[in-house]
């Protein structure tokens, strides 16, 4: 049984690392997350480890889940620490016992952050070792796969098909946790999971009991940093990027192929009035907001 822990504090999309004051005897100056010495399964004893340490109310925080414990080199010893994930209502943090500073990172760049300035242009160094597959342990990661334009979808069935089988897939299940296709985001698909190489293996690009995936071309280097992301995964009114004076093309219907101006957006029913060029009387048509092409923007 492990007695000792890492905690992982996520607020919004950010999660918390802090860096140990230069006095202290192990590590100094390094960055992780809250190290903390105990039962890591009494999680009211884990929860005042973070109040401690961060100055953050017991009361604003939730534990989400613990993983397995993993074993640590520290200097010349070898620990046993389990990470845990907790949720935080507030990013009010005062560094306290043997921290001096903090930062609010997005997941993508926990191992790969960088000092300001006044600290230096390198990369820190971290009290826990295997600092960003720890928080995989607990947490996920956003990954980015290119396909073949027009595939997403089938790329998509196929990813699912292989993960609900009972073959050489099984043992990474518990490790993907969601597949995102945005209808707006040709050739791209997201994999949301623990680990880059369960997602290389997933498509086949590692290992000889998986073949390759087809239309799947390769996962994109690195993670991807949500605060870059997620504005691609949330749904977009199909009137975005629509405004009156704006010269369109229609795309379906019975006027498919000929050329507008818009004169009204209703965003409520995402839908737009246009009037047709090529009508011989200027007349008023209602058309759904998604049968339209903006080839013109108003100035």
């Amino acid at each position: 049984m492990s007695d000792a822990f890492v905690v992982y504090v996520r607020h919004g999309e950010k999660v918390l690392i802090m860096q140990r004051a230069d006095e202290v005897a192990d590590f100094p100056g390094a960055w992780d997350g809250i190290y903390g010495v105990g039962n890591p399964e009494d999680i009211d004893a884990v929860t005042a480890r973070v109040t401690e340490c961060t100055g953050l109310p017991a009361e604003s925080l939730e534990h989400v889940r613990s993983g397995p414990a993993r074993g640590l080199e520290f200097g010349n010893r070898l620990n046993d620490v389990i990470p845990l994930l907790f949720v935080s209502d507030t990013n009010e943090v005062s560094p306290r016992t043997i921290y001096k500073n903090h930062d609010w990172v997005d997941p993508a760049n926990i191992e790969h952050y960088k000092t300001d300035k006044a600290e230096g242009t390198g990369a820190p160094r971290y009290a826990i070792p295997q600092i960003g597959a720890m928080y995989g342990d607990v947490a996920s990661f956003l990954y980015i796969l290119k396909t073949s334009i027009g595939q997403e979808q089938n790329v998509a069935k196929e990813i699912r098909a292989r993960l609900s089988g009972t073959g050489s897939l099984k043992d990474i299940q518990d490790e993907i946790f969601g597949v995102l296709v945005p209808g707006h985001v040709r050739g791209y698909i997201f994999v949301e999971a623990s680990a880059l190489h369960h997602v290389e293996k997933l498509i086949g690009m590692v290992g000889m009991t998986t073949t390759r995936l087809k239309n799947c071309r390769k996962v994109l280097p690195g993670v991807s940093p949500l605060e870059n992301t997620l504005s691609y995964l949330e749904p977009k009114a199909a009137t975005a990027g629509i405004e009156e004076g704006c010269i369109i093309e229609i795309s379906g219907g019975a006027f498919k192929g000929q050329s507008a101006r818009v004169v009204r957006v209703t965003e409520s029913k995402e839908e737009v009035t246009v009037e047709l060029f090529e009508a011989a009387v200027p007349v008023a048509l209602t058309v759904r907001a998604d049968q339209v092409r903006v080839t013109q923007r108003v100035e």
